[in-house]
C-alpha cells in the first residue's frame, strides 16, 4: 500500500468541490499543503473556494465541467495536468441524486443520477490514472456512500451507482495497487451537506436525521485513512456493523431497515387492482 503520510506539494484534483463534502475536503487539503484543481458546474461557487484557498496561501485553479460529459471530462483532466504539472490526487466526489420511490422516480433523471454517480467517477479515473501510473505514484479517492454497500428504501436509482463506484473502485484496487496507485473508498452516512434539500428532508426517515453529521470531520478521518493506507471508509464508523449483520443476520437487518426508514404518513405502494378496489 501507499500511505499518503505528508500532503505538501501534492497535487490534488476534486470533482463536486464547489459545495459540502467537497469544499470541506478542498478546503483541508489545502491547510494541509496540497494543490487543487476545484471541478465542479458552478463556476462562481468554485470562484468563491478558491478565494479561500488562496487566502489561506495555497494554490487553487477553477475548472467548470459537468462530470457526466465524457468530453468535458477529458478537457477538464488536460487542464488540471497543465495548470498543476500533474494529478498525484484524484477526489471523485461529485454526487447527485433524489430520495424517492422508484415507481415515482423519472426515467431521465435515474439516468443522470448514473451519469453523474458513476459515469463521472469512471471518466476522471481514465483520464488521470495512467499518467499516476506512468509515474508510479497516485491516490484514487472514491467517494460512495453508505448507500453503496446498504440498498435501502428510497434510494434505488442512487443506490445503483454508488453500487457500481464501489464495485468499480474495489476492482481497480488490485489492478493498480502494485503499480504504485493506491484506492480508497469512503462510505458516508448521512452527512449535514446542501445534498439534503428540504424534500429530501421531509421525506428523511426520523432515525436518519438523528444521525446526520458535518461534514468536517468526515474529511479529517479521510485524510487520516490515506496517511495510514487504508481501503475503505465508513463514516460514522459505528454504521459499519451493518454490514456485518447483512453478512450474518439478513433476516434481522432487513426488518431493521424496513422499520427505521419507514415515513411517517406514506402510503403503501398500491397496485392497479388495488388501486381501483372499491370496499
Amino acid at each position: 500500500m501507499t500511505k499518503l503520510r505528508s500532503l505538501r506539494g501534492v497535487r490534488a484534483l476534486v470533482t463536486g468541490a464547489s459545495s459540502g463534502i467537497g469544499r470541506a475536503l478542498a478546503l483541508r487539503l489545502a491547510r494541509e499543503g496540497a494543490s487543487l484543481a476545484l471541478v465542479a458546474r458552478r463556476a462562481e461557487e468554485l470562484e468563491r473556494v478558491a478565494a479561500e484557498i488562496r487566502e489561506a496561501g495555497a494554490v487553487a485553479c477553477v475548472l467548470p465541467c459537468d462530470v457526466a460529459e465524457r468530453d468535458q471530462v477529458a478537457r477538464t483532466a488536460a487542464a488540471a495536468i497543465d495548470a498543476l504539472g500533474g494529478v498525484d490526487l484524484l477526489v471523485n466526489n461529485a454526487g447527485y441524486g433524489h430520495h424517492r420511490r422508484f415507481l415515482e422516480w423519472d426515467l431521465a433523471d435515474m439516468e443522470r443520477v448514473m451519469r453523474v454517480n458513476y459515469l463521472g467517477a469512471l471518466y476522471f479515473t481514465k483520464a488521470l490514472l495512467p499518467q499516476m501510473v506512468e509515474h508510479r505514484r497516485g491516490w484514487l479517492v472514491f467517494v460512495a456512500s453508505v448507500a453503496g454497500k446498504l440498498g435501502v428504501p428510497e434510494e434505488a436509482a442512487y443506490a445503483a451507482s454508488k453500487f457500481a463506484m464501489v464495485g468499480l473502485a474495489e476492482a481497480l484496487s488490485f489492478e493498480v495497487e502494485d503499480a504504485g496507485v493506491h484506492v480508497l473508498t469512503v462510505c458516508p452516512g448521512v452527512i449535514r451537506t446542501p445534498f439534503f434539500d428540504a424534500e429530501a428532508l421531509g421525506r428523511m426517515p426520523a432515525a436518519a436525521k438523528r444521525g446526520m453529521v458535518e461534514a468536517e470531520p468526515l474529511c479529517d478521518e479521510i485524510v487520516r485513512a490515506l496517511a495510514r493506507g487504508a481501503r475503505e471508509l465508513t463514516y460514522p464508523r459505528h454504521i459499519a456493523i451493518a454490514y456485518a449483520f447483512r453478512a450474518l443476520l439478513p433476516g434481522f437487518l432487513r426488518a431493521q431497515v424496513k422499520r427505521t426508514t419507514r415515513v411517517s404518513g406514506q402510503p403503501p405502494i398500491a397496485t392497479s387492482a388495488q388501486a381501483g378496489a372499491r370496499p
